[in-house]
């Protein structure tokens, strides 16, 4: 009797052990007996599907999870086929009606030639198929057209003119511009205007997505190419007659860049794990949110894929070299967020107005549309957008902006210098005086608010007007 309870106690043990063991694993486990009812279901797969152990455990398969017309269960199949599937791609829908999408590997259990269950192992690829889809653009979506870019600058006019004429042809496009300053309208825009406005057209930023997944997104993969691949078209395929838009290129790898070149030049594509090639027809635009110059020079773009990809090139300029352009910004931006929050702003205060046309806008378009949103979000009955509306970071961006001393005193100290060469630390002493002093009286010599939009201490701020002799007033 007491060897008994031994025993009984030693499979207890054993039974959770392997429990603990299948809910550590990386991969979802799934087992069915000879009826088709759930015997294993470990943590993994509960994740996956989106499911808790009680909707599963001891229910029929088929009373739980639907499956398309033209798909069957794998784990059926191996239950009442005998059949073992390796690396198969399935998607089917949990009792709540969400779709999942899996890589599994399934095999019957026989026992005395006599089939008594089967087990899938399952990889999940729907997180991975959903940051796809979130970063791909495909023809639909492509609402933007030349009349969508805003502007009567000449700059921005001039960048217009020259993206109409390369409609006209299939060479590929090469979008040089600042982040937030509207590259993506350009390459719709050229795409919508295009012979292949009614193809394809899907883009993808290529920082998106690590080095191992972005070339089998752009190339395909091959079934058996690597665990858990299967036959896949990538991107160029699926852009096949339309345009494929590349957004930061500068972000792939070198050897990347090589195997796209490749692509650029011969039109023919090569799936991961393949051995042929398949033509395609696609335009290829390109972004990149730095000079390709510098990028090239910092081994961040390859440079006979610019020379390649570069055959026309627009340059896409900042918000702060066409700010003649903003009232026009602005005005669209008010009118969609009118529409939007069922408001009835009609512009900016005046000095709004001011302040706008001083900012730098490093965030270009972008930013200008945010602030307006958010300022759009506190504005309560008031008929124009006031200073105090503006995101805090704005206006602390632009005080800091008024403590800056003017370029107009750094040529100052050089024309001072003149042809007497003085050694630099006395020249950075000279300049750090006049900018703590500067900054002083327009806080009034407040010492604490000085040194708090300097960066210091007020005890480092206190140290460095003692040593540079400047007196607190």
């Amino acid at each position: 009797m007491e060897n008994s309870k031994k025993s009984l106690s030693y499979l207890q043990y054993v039974n959770k052990l392997y429990e603990r063991i299948l809910d550590e694993v990386e991969v979802g486990v799934h087992a069915v007996d000879e009826t088709g009812k759930t015997i294993i279901y470990n943590k993994k797969m509960m994740q996956m599907e989106s499911m808790d152990l009680h909707d599963v455990i001891d229910k029929n398969l088929l009373d739980v999870f639907m499956f398309k017309d033209d798909q069957s269960s794998t784990l059926v199949q191996a239950l009442q086929e005998g059949k073992e599937t390796t690396n198969v791609k399935q998607t089917y829908f949990n009792n709540k009606g969400r779709e999942i999408t899996t890589i599994n590997n399934t095999f019957p259990i026989f026992k005395d030639g006599e089939i008594q269950g089967a087990v899938e192992i399952a990889n999940d690829v729907t997180k991975l198929e959903r940051l796809m889809k979130g970063n791909m653009n495909i023809k639909g979506t492509t609402r933007f057209t030349f009349d969508h870019i805003i502007g009567n600058s000449p700059a921005i006019k001039e960048v217009i003119e020259f993206a109409k004429r390369a409609a006209r042809t299939s060479s590929y496009v090469l979008i040089v511009g600042e982040t937030g300053t509207g590259k993506e309208l350009f390459a719709q825009s050229i795409h919508n205007a295009s012979n292949r406005f009614s193809a394809p057209f899907i883009s993808q930023n290529c920082a998106a997505l690590p080095d191992n997944l972005i070339e089998s997104l752009l190339f395909g993969t091959k079934r058996g190419a690597f665990t858990g691949a299967v036959d896949s078209p990538g991107l160029f395929e699926q852009a096949n007659g339309g345009t494929l838009l590349l957004d930061e290129i500068n972000s792939l790898n070198l050897n990347l860049q090589a195997k796209l070149l490749r692509v650029l030049q011969e039109k023919m594509i090569r799936r991961v794990g393949d051995t042929k090639d398949t033509s395609v027809d696609v335009r290829v635009i390109a972004n990149i949110n730095e000079d390709p110059i510098d990028a090239i020079a910092n081994d961040h773009l390859r440079k006979d894929l610019y020379y390649r990809l570069g055959v026309v090139t627009l340059f896409v300029p900042p918000l702060r070299d066409r700010k003649e352009d903003i009232p026009l910004l602005v005005k669209h931006f008010i009118e969609k967020y009118n529409n939007r929050f069922q408001m009835n702003v009609k512009g900016l205060s005046e000095e709004v107005t001011r302040s706008f046309m001083e900012y730098d806008w490093l965030g270009n378009v972008r930013e200008l549309e945010h602030i307006i949103e958010a300022a759009m979000n506190i504005i309560m009955d008031e008929e124009e957008i006031q200073y105090a509306h503006l995101p805090f970071q704005y206006r602390s961006k632009m005080q800091m902006k008024e403590m800056m001393i003017p370029l107009s005193t750094v040529d100052h100290f050089i024309k001072e210098s003149n042809d007497v060469t003085v050694p630099l630390k006395d020249q950075m002493e000279l300049f750090e005086r006049s900018y703590i002093e500067h900054v002083l009286k327009k806080n009034d010599f407040n010492i604490s608010k000085s040194a708090n939009l300097l960066g210091l201490s007020r005890q480092s701020l206190q140290y460095r007007m003692k040593k540079l002799n400047i007196e607190s007033n």
